[in-house]
């Protein structure tokens, strides 16, 4: 039975999340503030983190960073939920390393959703290995195992996100992909008009892979239509002049 441990002070919203999940077959454990919530996480290393951002003691934000940091918690996903709901919280809580973000007040089945997603994607037998799909191209190859890449014969260690996220785009090597197969096929839900979510992601795929992410070579934005993985042209190393540098883009 999956674990999941909820951060949250307020009592209403925990009754409400733990219930409903404890209904759907989920182990539950909670916690009242940051300090107690990372020490929890610690202690019994759920399987799910849903966490909310105005804690007492320690915020959110914080809570997230250490418990990514730290060996034992930095792989476990983690659900951001609370009432910020502006796109600059969910930059600021995508960066601090949360793998997905949802608002209150929120609609029980969409939780459900967006949990079984996340537990489904953080499985122990990542995502692409469970597939005959391609796993390398040219400069490119994915280790599902470790989560890693291997970029012009450098190790890359990549998140969960980051490795799903790549694949995606690696399938599809040299196309577009749209903002609403990328949500469908690596968040594992249906797509609703917020795309900051993925413009987080590529901007961190951008800063592991791109010699300079800025001017991505690699990892093209194609305007008003998605992403593109474009390694045709790729020859020698990424910090060489080859390649097609394109203006500053999101």
């Amino acid at each position: 039975m999956p674990r999941i441990l909820i951060i949250d002070d307020d009592p209403a919203i925990s009754e409400l999340v733990s219930i409903n999940l404890e209904m759907a077959g989920y182990d539950i454990s909670q916690a009242e503030d940051g300090i107690q919530g990372q020490a929890l996480a610690l202690q019994v290393q759920p399987d799910l983190i849903m966490l909310d951002l105005m804690l007492p003691k320690v915020d959110g934000f914080t809570v997230c960073q250490r418990l990514r940091r730290e060996a034992r918690t930095a792989d476990i996903p983690i659900l951001m939920l609370t009432a910020l709901g502006q796109i600059q919280d969910k930059i600021e809580g995508f960066n601090a390393g949360a793998d997905d973000y949802l608002t209150k007040p929120f609609d029980v089945e969409e939780m459900l959703a967006r949990v079984r997603a996340l537990l489904r994607r953080s499985d122990r037998i990542p995502q692409a290995a469970k597939h005959s799909e391609i796993l390398s191209f040219a400069c490119l190859t994915l280790i599902p195992e470790r989560f890693e890449a291997i970029w012009f014969d450098q190790r890359i260690k990549l998140t969960h996100l980051e490795f799903e996220l790549l694949h995606c785009l690696l399938q599809r090597h040299g196309q577009t992909v749209s903002p609403s197969e990328i949500l469908k096929e690596v968040w594992g839900y249906e797509p609703d008009d917020d795309i900051e979510t993925i413009r987080v992601h590529i901007r961190h795929l951008r800063t592991k892979l791109e010699p300079e992410p800025r001017r991505p070579r690699y990892i093209k934005t194609v305007y008003g239509a998605g992403y593109c993985l474009d390694l045709g042209s790729v020859g020698g190393n990424p910090n060489s002049e080859q390649g097609l540098d394109l203006p500053g883009v999101e």
